[in-house]
């Protein structure tokens, strides 16, 4: 799975893993360069609490285009140290 924005490959990997139709990319597959830490939090009731990231590309923001859970509930402990996209990020 690819996801890019803006022309650029923002993550690269064969070990997603799906979770309500979202691809979650390891972290370590994904471009850091292009993230910057967001303020925005969000809280799902079987997930836990998400934070976001911020995409920068040629100094075009797409701003909390990603998510992560740092500290996922049990139900969701695959998806620890993952990153998922939204707003125009394309997953293919």
């Amino acid at each position: 799975m690819k996801a890019t924005w803006n022309g650029k490959i923002l993550a690269e990997s064969d070990e997603t893993v799906v979770v309500e139709g979202n691809q979650y990319f390891p972290r370590e597959s994904v471009n850091e360069e292009y993230f910057e830490e967001s303020a925005t939090h969000s809280t799902c009731p079987w997930k836990g609490e998400a934070s976001y990231l911020s995409v920068v590309v040629d100094g075009q923001a797409n701003k909390d285009a990603a998510w992560y859970y740092p500290e996922p509930k049990d139900a969701a402990k695959e998806i620890k140290g993952r990153v998922a996209f939204w707003k125009g990020v394309k997953v293919e």
